[in-house]
């Protein structure tokens, strides 16, 4: 059996879908899945078993140039791609209408979320095969029902099976005994606070650990200087693309992190996790794994699932609610995985 699935972003959602994958492969034996994807994220679908063939799209960049030379070329390409198979199945994970529009350029019966289920339910009107999925649930849960339901079995109870393997992924630094601090994100509202990270340094330090930190643009590049002037132990490792980040986060004894597509990674290869987050709820999209723990901030208006912070009172750290988690707590949680190794 084969099926076309149509995951483009982001990489947390397509992080989240590779149990669903897993499950797939046990109840059918010999399916393969040919995988739609934004390019930026091209190379984690070929980490998964069950994903014979990646499509990659640029969707993001066509739409800055719909009428452009490159866009044009882009469409013609993602048409003779979709041309190769006639799918089983065609199945649109994400939901959204340019994701269903998608659906048209593939032969085979077409699926995905029903009306009540998908996040634009214009989407919907796209599926020969319309699923019911509950919405108020994580996720991977989301994507495991909506996959035992498109194609016929029952949903597993199991813990989800991410399908990475850690050795699959060399190391990129000589270092052995590290921690991983992912600090980026593009919510100002999930940045924990720049001194605190340099105090987890400091705690992460006094224990033997060094502290690495990695930064995709200048922003976040000067970000993490800033945070390594007020700490010896913060080595700054040059900008990684996902496959080499990969690596340093499987190796890594473990990983603090904000809400951020690499958290979701770090915990999907059952790296010891410690996820912070304020703006947002980890009950429907947090960072899970075997060894991954989320802490919540107890603050009044959180989550706000607001980009930016409205708090206007007095506080010892902006975002605010983040001074309920300083860096005693947080090195006290990812102690306990350290300790356990």
């Amino acid at each position: 059996m084969r099926v076309l699935l149509i995951k483009t972003s982001s990489m947390g959602d397509i992080i989240h879908t590779l149990p669903a994958l897993t499950d797939a492969a046990r109840a059918i034996p010999g399916i393969k899945f040919d995988w739609v994807v934004e390019n930026t994220f091209a190379d984690i679908p070929h980490w998964h078993p069950a994903v014979e063939r990646v499509i990659p799209v640029a969707l993001r960049r066509w739409r800055k140039g719909i009428f452009s030379a490159e866009t044009r070329k882009g469409w013609r390409q993602l048409r003779k791609d979709l041309s190769h198979h006639q799918y089983d199945l065609i199945l649109d994970a994400q939901g959204l209408v340019k994701s269903a529009f998608l659906t048209f350029f593939a032969s085979g019966l077409r699926a995905g979320l029903d009306f009540k289920s998908a996040r634009e339910p214009l989407s919907a009107c796209a599926y020969q095969k319309k699923l019911r999925v509950d919405f108020y649930q994580h996720a991977i849960h989301r994507m495991r029902s909506l996959f035992a339901l498109a194609l016929g079995y029952s949903m597993p109870s199991s813990a989800p099976v991410f399908g990475l393997q850690k050795l699959n992924f060399a190391p990129v630094i000589a270092d052995n005994n590290y921690l991983v601090f992912l600090f980026g994100t593009t919510w100002t509202s999930k940045q924990w606070p720049e001194t605190y990270w340099s105090q987890l340094a400091e705690l992460a330090g006094a224990s033997g650990y060094r502290c690495k930190m990695s930064g995709y643009g200048t922003d976040e590049i000067e970000q993490a200087k800033r945070m390594a002037a007020r700490s010896h132990f913060i080595d700054i490792v040059p900008d990684l693309d996902i496959k080499s980040m990969a690596g340093l986060l499987a190796h890594a004894s473990g990983v603090v992190a904000v809400d951020t597509g690499f958290a979701h990674l770090a915990a999907a290869l059952d790296v010891p996790t410690v996820s912070l987050y304020g703006a947002t709820n980890p009950l429907y999209t947090g960072a899970e794994g075997k060894l991954s723990q989320q802490l919540a901030v107890d603050f009044p208006c959180a989550p706000c699932l607001s980009r930016t912070c409205h708090y206007r009172k007095p506080s010892e750290v902006t975002p605010a609610c983040y001074a309920s988690l300083p860096a005693q707590k947080v090195w006290s949680e990812i102690e306990k995985f350290l300790v356990a190794q």
